[in-house]
């Protein structure tokens, strides 16, 4: 009986820090692996991880998970572009077709609402992936604090311990702020902004012919929005091959969106309820306003690691603000830590993100695990669609590599004929000497899917009469695909 009252007589004669230290210490959860952002490559990494045995927790400060691509990213705009689409043709394109459906108007409530609902079954089926492979969600806001525990700040109210054997940093990226332009979703806004406008602006300005602004621009112009890009260089399209940028321009100029190239944005001033958008020509230098409803900033996305406490254990970024990776397998400078998708170097796409979680947490559970970079595809999700994966004719003229190009029009195809969908061409890239495929872009119907083809292709080694003597069912847009390999080492038979 002595020796049990003993134990509350001692912990009366120890100082309280040390009884708080002990209740948090022994609050703290453990896990083999955590994983810091639930966006597309963070919620598959710890998907992965949980189905290779690990025990596995992801936190995300979000109330939902998915990250910005599945919340005010990929799939919303996805949802705003067919639709956008539908409405378009309905209004434009169906009287051609024989189908008389009297006058067409836009619901944009019900039309937002389409959205929403496409973005919240999708997170909720994330939720339930992680209840299946019996991952856990911390909601909160993750704080590194060494090599092994993460500060969790949780929504709810409070902090929590965590501790971990790996660490992955997966918390993606945020629109790049511009200088001159006061961000208020309303009249200036990023891509979350331009998802939810509560009305078709009647002038629109997007700085910035990239994925992002091409896109949205597109969705708000087939709504009734006078349409202008802003592009600092002097294409669009952020490096597509040439040939391919040149007719993706004149495409989406027929459609009515203007085009201001070579065009460096100075500032704006907010004036009479429009925003006044200060412009000068970026080799000549001559002044110029614009004036727009709404306009959207679209100049690039940068990583997101507000708060990560980065500096508490050592890990540095670059100059901009990318994670630096010690190795190829994912390791910060911290070998218990890794970081994967936004955060760090390469193309900021969810589809690449996803890629390395699955990869990096082979490389914790096996040692090994595969990223090919060069068979990461893009693709702008307008119409007509533009994809590409691999290398472009410019490209390869710069490194000196010898070269031939098969070519193939959708004017020529005949499923793309009879839907009356035949604007652009597929465009092979091989090797010269081995007949390897070294690139492809499309800019045509489907391309979003069709590069598939390419990547499978690419990634085992295939060379262009691989391609060419697989059979493709007729009749079907992939044929053009075959065409131009045909064209790349042969002739084509169809044109």
């Amino acid at each position: 009986m002595l020796r049990a009252l003993a134990i509350p007589r001692a912990a009366a004669r120890v100082s309280p820090a040390w009884q708080l230290a002990r209740a948090y210490s022994s609050a703290t959860k453990e896990y083999d692996t955590v994983v810091i952002g639930a966006g597309p490559g963070g919620y598959v990494a710890a998907i992965k991880a949980a189905q290779l045995g690990q025990k596995t927790a992801c936190i995300e400060k979000r109330e939902t998970l998915g990250g910005t691509c599945l919340n005010v990213g990929c799939i919303p705009s996805k949802a705003l572009l067919h639709n956008s689409h539908l409405y378009h043709e309905a209004k434009h394109g169906f009287a051609k077709r024989g189908i008389d459906v009297g006058e067409v108007k836009l619901n944009l409530d019900q039309f937002l609402a389409d959205k929403d609902k496409a973005v919240s079954g999708l997170t909720r089926g994330i939720e339930m992936l992680f209840k299946k492979n019996k991952v856990d969600w911390i909601k909160g806001a993750g704080t590194l604090k060494s090599a092994n525990e993460i500060e969790v700040a949780l929504n709810a109210g409070g902090v929590e311990s965590v501790s971990a054997k790996n660490i992955i940093i997966a918390t993606g990226s945020e629109p790049s702020p511009f200088p001159g332009f006061e961000i208020d979703e309303k009249q200036i806004v990023t891509s979350t902004g331009a998802l939810a406008l509560d009305k078709v602006p009647e002038r629109m300005i997007v700085i910035g012919g990239g994925v992002i602004g091409l896109e949205l621009g597109s969705v708000w112009s087939r709504l009734g929005a006078e349409v202008t890009v802003v592009e600092y260089l002097p294409a669009i399209g952020a490096g597509l091959d040439a040939e391919v940028a040149k007719a993706f321009q004149r495409a989406l100029s027929k459609q009515g969106i203007k085009f201001k190239t070579s065009t460096k944005v100075i500032g704006s001033e907010k004036k009479d309820g429009k925003v006044v958008v200060s412009v000068e020509g970026a080799k000549t230098g001559k002044p110029e306003t614009l004036e727009a409803d709404v306009v959207l900033l679209s100049v690039g996305r940068r990583p997101y690691t507000e708060g990560l406490g980065l500096e508490n254990v050592g890990i540095k970024a670059d100059a901009k603000g990318r994670i630096e990776m010690a190795d190829g397998q994912f390791r910060t400078a911290v070998p218990t830590i890794r970081v994967i998708g936004d955060a760090t170097v390469g193309p900021m796409l969810a589809h690449k993100a996803e890629e390395e979680g699955i990869a990096a947490v082979e490389h914790i559970t096996n040692g090994y695990g595969h990223v090919n970079y060069n068979v990461i595809p893009s693709v702008i999700y307008t119409h007509p669609e533009v994809a590409c994966v691999g290398k472009t004719e410019q490209q390869l003229k710069e490194e000196g590599v010898k070269f031939k190009i098969g070519s193939f029009p959708f004017a020529a195809n005949s499923r793309a004929k009879t839907i009356d969908d035949a604007e652009g061409f597929v465009k092979i890239i091989t090797d010269a000497e081995s007949d390897r495929i070294l690139g492809a872009h499309i800019i045509g119907p489907n391309a979003g899917e069709m590069i598939a083809e390419a990547c499978l292709a690419m990634e085992y080694g295939g060379s262009a009469e691989d391609v060419a003597r697989t059979c493709h069912a007729h009749p079907t847009m992939s044929e053009a695909f075959k065409e131009a390999c045909m064209a790349a080492f042969a002739k084509p038979i169809h044109f």
